[in-house]
């Protein structure tokens, strides 16, 4: 039910092998980097409730990553609460990023892929909680939303659930077996209070509301994508969990569709690429190329019927210091 583990019991070369097995053994295999690997010292306090895995571990800066190849290995299904008590992380799920500061913590889903950054000085503290799927009653679509999405611990349910794990954690090996459903209760039952917050919230929300909500979301996601050739309209409809005729249906009500939104977005990216001196010496197809747009002349052909000049001849204008206001906004 309650254990302790000390890196420090193996010589130095051994302990940051050590650490990584027994993460991988009591918790989830995961790749694992750090800058003191050749003397790695960490500690792990856990308290196993029944299908439940509460630690409190402390280690230093670390790089870790669970790629696919590894949730095919081996899944628990289940979710994994991290709670940083010092130093900071980065947490990476499902195109979002938690970056988390003391007291501050993120839930993700040990069956889709995960990267993650912490940075503290020696002897930097987490808690982590691990609940099966089935054990948390919140269906499994809402909480595919809040995955790497930062939560406080400093006030409210947050604050609740996090002194809950900082008092379970330090009074662990006070427990007995006849202690353990009611603390795997609270535990469940103090996270889903948590999570079930912003799902109110959303739930709160005007259908009017939401469709701007959702609309900002994938704009945003657009953004940070235009680089990628794979970026096309089933594929943005996939990472928002929509159908394609959906996201069809939200862009309708703008006056356009996915795939021109997209290819707008990126021809503006080329224009202004193109209007940079510091860029004047990337031949025009490269620009393109590095926004997606890797067909010369379907480009060219687009970027004239959007800004009534040839790539090349904005480029000549922008060089010889014409205003681009010289030029006519593109046609919608």
């Amino acid at each position: 039910m309650f254990s302790e583990f000390s890196t420090e019991e193996f010589a130095p070369e051994d302990r940051f092998d050590s650490w990584v097995e027994l993460g991988a053994r009591s918790l989830t295999p995961t790749f694992v980097r750090s800058p003191e690997e050749a003397d790695f010292r960490a500690t792990m306090r856990t308290l196993v409730l029944d299908e439940l895995v509460v630690s409190a571990l402390t280690f230093p800066s670390v790089q870790v990553s669970r790629p696919a190849k590894l949730i095919r290995r081996s899944d628990p299904e289940a979710y994994q609460v991290n709670l940083v008590l010092d130093g900071t992380a980065r947490i990476g799920q499902a195109d979002r990023e938690a970056v988390l500061g003391g007291s501050e913590f993120t839930l993700y889903d040990t069956s889709r892929p995960l990267s993650a950054r912490r940075s503290c000085p020696p002897g930097g503290s987490v808690l982590l909680v691990q609940v099966p799927r089935t054990r948390l009653p919140v269906p499994a679509n809402l909480v595919s939303d809040l995955t790497a999405v930062p939560f406080s611990g400093r006030g409210g349910i947050g604050a609740a659930f996090a002194r809950w794990l900082v008092d379970l954690t330090g009074r662990a090996d006070e427990f007995t077996a006849d202690d353990v459903p009611a603390l795997a209760s609270v535990t469940v039952d103090l996270l889903a209070a948590t999570l079930a917050i912003p799902v109110r919230a959303e739930r709160a929300l005007t259908p009017e509301s939401r469709r701007r909500a959702l609309r900002m979301t994938i704009d945003e996601y657009v953004e940070r994508h235009l680089a990628e050739r794979a970026l096309t309209p089933a594929a943005v409809a996939a990472a928002h969990h929509i159908s394609l005729r959906g996201l069809q249906q939200l862009f309708a009500a703008d006056g356009t569709s996915p795939a021109d939104w997209i290819r707008r977005r990126r021809l503006e990216r080329c224009r202004r690429d193109l209007g940079d001196p510091l860029l004047a010496g990337i031949p025009v197809h490269r620009v393109a190329a590095r926004w997606g747009l890797v067909d010369p002349a379907h480009f060219s052909r687009n970027f004239r019927r959007a800004y009534g000049v040839t790539p090349a001849e904005y480029r000549a204008e922008a060089a010889s210091r014409v205003s681009p206001r010289a030029l006519r906004e593109p046609t919608r």
